[in-house]
């Protein structure tokens, strides 16, 4: 992901599409498309990320409050979010939006 890119990122909101549907137990998070039928499972931190996304967080602003929770570099969990994020999008399982209207 180029710095530009990266930036656009931060500054926009993902949310979870109605088609998707995710529940979150002690030790991951179940994320299914109803469409698809296709379903995954995500980890403690994954599940987080949706959490905090769900709050309406910007996925800069999630991943500052990783950041701060984990005590990791923020530049660091900003390039793992990130890469988590595309992730989830390629799936169908998140969508974004750069204008802050997810």
């Amino acid at each position: 992901m180029t710095e530009a890119n990266g930036g656009l990122l931060l500054s926009a909101r993902a949310r979870v599409p109605d088609h998707v549907v995710y529940r979150t137990f002690v030790r991951e998070t179940v994320v299914l498309n109803l469409q698809t039928g296709r379903y995954q499972g995500l980890n403690v931190t994954g599940g987080r990320i949706l959490d905090l996304l769900a709050a309406d967080e910007t996925v800069g602003g999630a991943a500052q409050r990783l950041a701060d929770e984990y005590q990791r570099p923020l530049a660091d969990v900003e390039r793992d979010v990130g890469a988590f994020l595309t992730d989830l999008l390629d799936r169908g399982l998140i969508e974004v939006s750069a204008d802050g209207d997810a």
